[in-house]
């Protein structure tokens, strides 16, 4: 009795995990970047390790998706509306960097994250915007993305990681400003996705914002 009762309890947590693996999927990239920023204060390990954990839990769940929906668009009006919009996150950070109370030791913070000279920075700002991008795409976008066309909670989990980086950085109420915007734009890139059935527009408005936005912060600190 005892020993069918442990394989009903194993059959039961193998069927659970299995049809939740989506669910479970964001756990190791989100403890990645938790572990860079805050266990080893390094913003190369937070980066390298988030994209790695994403990296390995797609080869767990042997995802079958193409790569070259990566590269794949039907609209180049939607291009340039999603690149305008992400480049507007790095545009709207130069002007409203006041507004958004950044913390006043950033530099000091970033420094100690092994962000300490322009060369550095270059790097990171280049690597972040061409690879970071179809990553976060492939995996958010297409791998976790959903037909709904409402938000949904990705929408939300997507958003919910660049607190871990934001919560030292900004006021309180500027990080749920950004949280809210990334969640909306979270959607706007699942939507275009469900009705391009391609990846390219949200990776190159993805480049666009991520771009701006490191240059911003590395022309205003530095």
């Amino acid at each position: 009795m005892k020993r069918n009762s442990q394989e009903a309890h194993s059959s039961f947590v193998y069927h659970w995990l299995k049809n939740n693996r989506n669910w479970l999927a964001p756990i190791l990239p989100y403890l990645a970047v938790w572990a860079g920023l805050f266990l080893f204060k390094n913003a190369w390990l937070a980066m390298i390790g988030f994209h790695v954990s994403i990296l390995l839990t797609l080869a767990v769940v042997r995802s079958k998706l193409p790569i070259n929906i990566l590269f794949k668009s039907k609209s180049p009006r939607w291009i340039i509306v999603s690149v305008l919009l992400g480049s507007g996150g790095g545009i709207g950070l130069y002007f409203l960097w006041d507004v958004f109370g950044i913390a006043n030791n950033l530099h000091a913070q970033l420094k100690s994250m092994g962000l300490d000279s322009s060369s550095s920075w270059f790097a990171f700002i280049a690597y972040f915007a061409l690879v970071n991008p179809f990553i976060e795409e492939y995996f958010w976008r297409a791998y976790l993305g959903s037909t709904t066309k409402g938000f949904s909670i990705g929408d939300v989990v997507y958003a919910g990681y660049h607190g871990l980086v934001l919560i030292n950085m900004v006021h309180p109420v500027s990080l749920i400003f950004a949280l809210t915007c990334l969640t909306f734009i979270g959607w706007f890139w699942r939507q275009i996705v469900r009705e391009d059935s391609g990846l390219l527009v949200p990776v190159l408005g993805h480049m666009a914002a991520d771009f701006t936005i490191l240059l911003t912060v590395y022309l205003i600190i530095k």
